[in-house]
Formats: structure tokens, sequence, C-alpha cells
């Protein structure tokens, strides 16, 4: 298996949250544990922008993260915001590797200055701490000085800014597409073996188009 076998997946309320949504599904069909956060706000996101209601509650919500996704029984694990126990929360025992997809631009300022006031700054500022990867999926326009002094302060920090801005070049036809370019660079930086985006030059070698 190549890339991390467990993930901590968090999201946080910027528009967006299909990416987020999109990756979950694509980390269980890979068959990587998943540590799930999210914030209070993403929760009205994702009832804003989708039909999809989570419930609130963090044991109902794994279980229908877990139905959702068809993940096998215990793939997902669903921590509440002020669990301090939960694994993400210590470097000894959190996920190699963590997606804060959509990423909020307060959540963005809190980690960049480790604040820490929650279980998804504090498990970020684990993976900062710890050398981990961190990817962080800002969704903004425009984005102000301080929005780019905090995404240059992380980046210097080894954390990986993947801003939500898709491409083009793969022609998509649906929306679903654009969440796909989105979600295969996500895969791409972790790592993990995805179909949803061929590779830059992969569709050229297959089809030959613009050959003599």
């Amino acid at each position: 298996m190549s890339g991390p076998e467990r993930i901590t997946l968090a999201m946080t309320g910027a528009s967006g949250v299909q990416y987020g949504l999109r990756l979950l599904d694509c980390l269980v069909r890979e068959d990587r544990e998943v540590h799930f956060l999210i914030s209070k706000a993403a929760q009205l996101v994702v009832a804003t922008e989708t039909d999809v209601r989570l419930p609130a509650n963090p044991q109902a919500l794994q279980s229908f993260l877990t139905e959702y996704t068809g993940a096998v029984s215990g793939q997902i694990r669903v921590f509440g915001k002020e669990d301090w126990m939960a694994p993400p929360a210590s470097g000894s025992s959190a996920p190699s590797a963590m997606v804060v997809v959509p990423c909020s631009t307060g959540t963005l300022s809190a980690i960049a200055t480790g604040a820490c006031n929650n279980l998804i700054e504090r498990a970020a500022d684990v993976a900062l701490k710890e050398r981990r990867k961190l990817i962080l999926v800002p969704r903004e326009a425009p984005y102000s000085s301080i929005h780019l002094e905090h995404m240059l302060k992380l980046s210097n920090l080894g954390a990986v800014i993947l801003p939500a801005s898709p491409g083009f070049y793969h022609q998509p036809q649906t929306l679903d597409d654009l969440v796909d370019f989105i979600v295969a660079r996500i895969l791409n930086q972790l790592e993990i073996p995805q179909d949803l985006l061929p590779r830059w030059g992969e569709h050229h070698l297959i089809t030959g188009e613009g050959d003599d």
C-alpha cells in the first residue's frame, strides 16, 4: 500500500464541502482509516451546499458516514471538537497525514498562530510539530494580505497549501469533474493511487494528439 494508512480529514466552514466529502469517499475506497473532524460552521455549509444532512453527535455521525461511504466498521472514526483524548491530539498516536478541506481562512489563521482552541487546530499543530504531511485546501476570493501571509508562514513550516482552484485542461463536463480535479491533486500529494484525473502528459501519450 502506497501512501499513509491512517489520515486525519478535517472539514471547516468554507465553501467547497463537496471536496471533503468526495475525498472521504476516495479514502474509504482505497482502504484507508480516516479520523474525521468537522466544525460546526462546516456542518452548516454542508446543509447549505448539498442535500446531505450530517448528524451533530459524533457517534451518530460516525454511523452515518460509515453507511454513506460504504466503509467497513471502524474504518471511519469521528471525534468531537473538544475530544482531547482523540489520537489526532497527540504526536504519539496521530495519523501520519492530515488534510483540512475545505480550510476556512479562520482555521488557516488559527493553525498559523498555533491557537489550538479545538481538536482541528490541535491536530494541525501536531502535524506541524511532528513534521508530518499537512495539506490545507483554502477556498476564498480574493485573498487578503493577512491570508497570504498566513499561507506563506505555513508553507515555510512545511504545510502544503493547495487552493481549491480546479483546472480545465482535462475538459470537465460536470461539477463532479471539477471536484475530482482538486481531490485528485490531494490524493497525489498523499501518494495514494487515484484514477480521477490523468497526470499531465498521460492523455497525450495515450491518444497521440498533437503528433505530426
